[in-house]
């Protein structure tokens, strides 16, 4: 009998609690969830549900102080909510990649794209400066930027929304990493573009067949990318399943709710035709 492969990614009871206050806040409240290698999972809901801080959580992201975390978040075996920082620095970037809502702020102004996107190789490797530059020029040319190596000795003001978004998948990705968080990603995009990026997720998916963990109130969008749901509300997980489930059978009447208000105009259709929420 084979014995069956431990989770890429095992969330067990998270627990997050802020002490920033005279009254203790608790914001997400027993989360679990499991992430197996290559799958797209989806976490939903609206503002203030948790969804973002769960998210930063398991990418390590969380400041230590003013909060309380209880539970595991287990990553190849080491508990990512309470192992040392030294060791957390070496899967951030490397094995764990971020994507954040607005790149204007996770972008540094004053330097370079090429120098950016070579960051985490300068972290997690010891390649040469030439060979930087050509990783640099090829997941910039992989995300799908035209004009590579024009962009590489650009600066983010330089470039359009859609185009930093695009760095910073380049970013996150060059060190090839197991599981990439997706925080919003297409929040500040327009349609159209919003479109291009999760096409793009899906192809960097399946072509490196990268976890991911894609964070959004767009459930149209979510419906197109994701294998898996979990739906969250006020800290709690409401509900959970195939994506087939979640926007065809929904459980819960929170979720229905939400389905409910899909713009009906939103509603695409698959390469074979079939509708799409």
């Amino acid at each position: 009998m084979t014995e069956r492969r431990a989770p890429l990614l095992e969330v067990k009871d998270l627990h997050i609690e802020f002490h920033d206050h005279l009254i203790p806040e608790t914001v997400v409240y027993d989360f679990n969830l499991t992430v197996e290698e290559g799958e797209i999972v989806g976490i939903v809901g609206e503002s203030g549900s948790g969804k973002s801080m769960t998210a930063l959580a398991i990418a390590g992201l969380l400041s230590r102080h003013d909060m309380e975390k209880r539970g595991q978040i287990l990553y190849g075996g080491i508990d990512l909510l309470h192992c040392p920082r030294v060791q957390l620095r070496r899967l951030q970037g490397n094995e764990i990649g971020m994507v954040f809502q607005e790149p204007m702020t996770s972008l540094n102004p004053v330097k370079r794209i090429g120098w950016q996107v070579e960051e985490s190789l300068h972290i997690h490797t010891k390649l040469t400066k030439e060979e930087r530059r050509k990783a640099a020029i090829d997941i910039l040319t992989q995300v799908e930027i035209a004009e590579p190596e024009k962009v590489y000795r650009m600066y983010p003001h330089e470039l359009s929304g859609g185009m930093r978004q695009r760095v910073m998948l380049a970013c996150a990705v060059i060190c090839e990493p197991s599981l990439l968080v997706a925080d919003e990603p297409t929040t500040a995009l327009d349609v159209t573009i919003q479109a291009q990026i999760v096409k793009l997720l899906k192809k960097i998916n399946k072509e490196k067949k990268m976890a991911i963990l894609f964070i959004s109130h767009d459930l149209s969008l979510v419906s197109q990318l994701c294998e898996r749901v979990v739906v969250m509300q006020g800290g709690y997980i409401v509900e959970m399943g195939s994506a087939e489930e979640i926007f065809h059978n929904p459980k819960e009447e929170y979720t229905r709710r939400l389905i409910a208000a899909i713009p009906k105009c939103e509603k695409k259709h698959n390469s074979d035709g079939a509708e799409l929420l």
